[in-house]
């Protein structure tokens, strides 16, 4: 795996084994949750509610559990008022590691966040340390199993407002603004050109070269970090290298 979306490949390949360690439902219902608190619980204008939702649709998430992660990320939840933090700091290596959350109570997240830092040789920063960072984008990853088919890609994303293709390893990374997220996604299921994954994210703008020992590092930071009941997302920029991504590709 080569390039700068070693994070993008492994993080996919992750999300399918949640599936089978039954965490889907937790994911799914973060991100309808940080969907709604971000633009509101109206579907028709809220373009990252949209997609959550019809993701957890389809992983065949319960109605009422939809429901109740929209209300809960627009704080309609009755008793329950929930705010949105975003704790900034770096990994080993020097990585950047920016950590969006939801909470009713911050003062037992920002501890049990500033410990798993901590416990994983990184340290939390002040807020904007990071954050200049990243930019928000649509994020589309492909699996194509004919090379051929990258030409034909490469030209429905791009007229469909797409600037951004190239191959991640063993899968190929699409980004797009967020304004065109929409319109690259309806290009691409006309032309029947299938996708692995989409989301609106956080995109580094610069990237991390690390070693092996770092690489393990952060992504036992990262892994913590997205298990963590209050936390909806988190975004870094590193490169793994070569020899740990071979290894983790084997396990």
């Amino acid at each position: 795996m080569s390039g700068h979306s070693h994070w993008a490949g492994i993080k996919y390949k992750k999300d399918r084994e949640d599936k089978r360690k039954g965490r889907l439902f937790s994911r799914l219902a973060k991100a309808l949750i940080s969907a709604a608190r971000t633009g509101g619980k109206k579907v028709e204008t809220n373009l990252a509610l949209q997609y959550a939702i019809e993701q957890a649709k389809a992983a065949n998430m319960p109605k009422g559990n939809i429901e109740r992660a929209i209300l809960k990320g627009a704080g309609e939840l009755e008793g329950q008022q929930v705010e949105a933090l975003r704790y900034e700091g770096y990994g080993s290596g020097g990585a950047a590691v920016m950590v969006d959350a939801l909470t009713d109570n911050r003062n037992r997240t920002t501890p049990r966040v500033r410990i798993i830092f901590e416990s994983h040789a990184g340290k939390l920063g002040t807020s904007g340390c990071v954050a200049w960072m990243f930019e928000t984008k649509g994020l589309i990853i492909l699996d194509l199993e004919d090379a051929s088919e990258e030409e034909e890609v490469f030209d429905v994303a791009v007229e469909a407002g797409a600037e951004d293709f190239q191959k991640a390893g063993d899968v190929y990374e699409l980004r797009c603004p967020v304004a065109e997220f929409r319109n690259v996604l309806e290009a691409l299921e006309r032309s029947g050109i299938e996708h692995e994954s989409a989301e609106i994210t956080e995109v580094p703008r610069s990237y991390v070269d690390l070693s092996v020992e770092d690489g393990r590092k952060i992504l036992r930071l990262m892994e913590e970090l997205e298990e963590d009941e209050d936390v909806t997302a988190v975004h870094s920029n590193f490169n793994l290298p070569e020899e740990l991504v071979a290894e983790l590709g084997s396990q």
